[in-house]
């Protein structure tokens, strides 16, 4: 690879990749720390290890260096993955096949911000709110349908918040919009956007996501949750509460992506709460956090007002918690209620 300018260009990502996570593990709450990876504090050594690994590399001048040929590996297979250590010509024609879709879906993504339309399902009353801490924020909600025309809901949440955060997520509606009506399941969606951006040198964060599939007909969800907060759901006819925790670690966080799926039936009266940690992280003037349970709270004393409604009330007991102060994090909340 001669190319000093996009080797400076893979090291200074990389550099703030390794700088962004070792801030956000020495600064994380132990609980989000376990939220996000996965309950395995140690599976991101591996990941920083790779990086690290990367980096001497490019000090050593063998970064992107063909190890059967010994000439360089092509420049667009390094901006998808800086590990990448075979160039073109050593690939099998099944890898060209998946290398091609690969590096059309990387440009479709980049390509930017596709619309997003609120779905009218049967059975099912749907609010949702979203404001940003800045001009742009880092919080992502969608619906999309799968390819079976099952509908899809996507939930996310950059690490950071701003305009940087805020480019991330148009790239990863833009992934969201593009694998989704081709997939039949989230788990191949989550692992595919993890490997999308896992080695990607213009990603140097991660995302915690929650993406879920609707059979409106059955009411059932199939969901995977990619280290996010918990969803909460209701249960109007036994006054039951059940948190979908994590399944797998956030995307772009760890080396090994494991993730797998989780089946729940939804029953009329129930109320499913998806939100960002910007409303539990909200904290008072004390630095008292809002915290699950709070939020879970409103749900409990209002279960017979609608989805906007009780998004009103979640609101308000937010705003008196934070004695009306800005919010300091993005914010966002998607309710449904089956009818």
């Amino acid at each position: 690879m001669k190319n000093r300018l996009f080797v400076d260009e893979i090291q200074t990502s990389l550099e703030e990749t390794r700088a962004n996570l070792l801030h956000w593990v020495e600064t994380a709450p132990e609980e989000k720390r376990l939220v996000c990876l996965g309950e395995d504090e140690t599976c991101i050594e591996e990941h920083i290890h790779v990086i690290d690994e990367s980096l001497e590399k490019i000090k050593e001048g063998t970064l992107g260096v063909c190890k059967i040929c010994h000439e360089a590996v092509e420049s667009q297979l390094l901006q998808m993955d800086y590990t990448s250590a075979v160039c073109l010509g050593h690939f099998s024609d099944a890898e060209l096949r998946q290398l091609e879709a690969e590096l059309e879906l990387s440009q479709v993504v980049q390509r930017g911000l596709l619309p997003r339309e609120v779905p009218s399902i049967v059975g099912m009353n749907i609010a949702a709110f979203s404001r940003p801490a800045q001009i742009v924020g880092g919080d992502y909600f969608d619906f999309v349908d799968f390819r079976d025309g099952m509908h899809g809901l996507v939930m996310a949440d950059v690490s950071g918040h701003g305009v940087s955060a805020g480019m991330f997520m148009s790239s990863l509606q833009t992934a969201f919009h593009t694998l989704v009506p081709d997939a039949d399941s989230p788990i191949s969606v989550l692992e595919r956007i993890n490997r999308l951006y896992i080695h990607n040198i213009n990603f140097t964060t991660f995302v915690t996501t929650f993406l879920a599939k609707y059979d409106p007909r059955t009411r059932v969800m199939s969901y995977a949750n990619a280290g996010h907060n918990s969803a909460y759901l209701y249960r109007m006819a036994t006054n039951e509460e059940f948190w979908l925790r994590p399944t797998g670690p956030a995307i772009g966080l760890v080396e090994k992506f494991s993730i797998y799926k989780e089946d729940v039936k939804l029953e009329p009266g129930d109320i499913l709460l998806l939100y960002t940690d910007g409303i539990t992280e909200a904290a008072n003037h004390q630095g008292l956090l809002w915290g699950e349970d709070r939020l879970a709270d409103i749900i409990r004393q209002n279960t017979t007002l609608s989805a906007e409604q009780l998004i009103q009330q979640i609101l308000k007991a937010l705003k008196d918690h934070t004695n009306g102060n800005p919010f300091v994090d993005d914010v966002t909340l998607v309710i449904s209620r089956i009818t």
